[in-house]
């Protein structure tokens, strides 16, 4: 009989995550159902872009008008009408909306994942 080769941790390790990736990829209902987990997990989100823009105070002689160092944030987005609608965004809750613009970004690829995945389910269906 011949001595059998010991299995490295690397065999199995590679092994079985290409065993748990085959089973989540060929199986577009698990995958839906990972993407739908992901999506309750983006619940703070807006559409929309920021921009800064100079702020002076509009008094005739005041320094402003001379030195405009003053930022202001806006974040601004179209409405379900499709209408421009600007916000005022202070300075300490800049880092918030500016994260809730990521994860908007981030829940349109997931959706459009998830599409992807749902048509694919639609054509798995079919053919059974």
């Amino acid at each position: 009989m011949l001595p059998t080769r010991p299995r490295c941790f690397l065999d199995v390790y590679y092994t079985s995550t290409i065993k748990e990736k085959d089973s989540s990829m060929g199986n577009p209902i698990l995958k839906r159902n990972a993407l739908v987990k992901k999506l309750g997990q983006c619940s703070e989100f807006v559409r929309g872009s920021i921009s800064s823009v100079c702020a002076t105070c509009n008094r005739a002689h005041c320094i402003c008008k001379r030195k405009p160092s003053r930022r202001a944030y806006r974040l601004t987005y179209k409405d379900s009408q499709q209408k421009t609608r600007i916000v005022y965004v202070p300075r300490s809750r800049l880092p918030r909306i500016r994260k809730m613009i990521a994860n908007y970004a981030r829940l349109r690829k997931l959706i459009e994942q998830l599409v992807e995945t749902n048509i694919e389910v639609f054509k798995e269906e079919a053919r059974r």
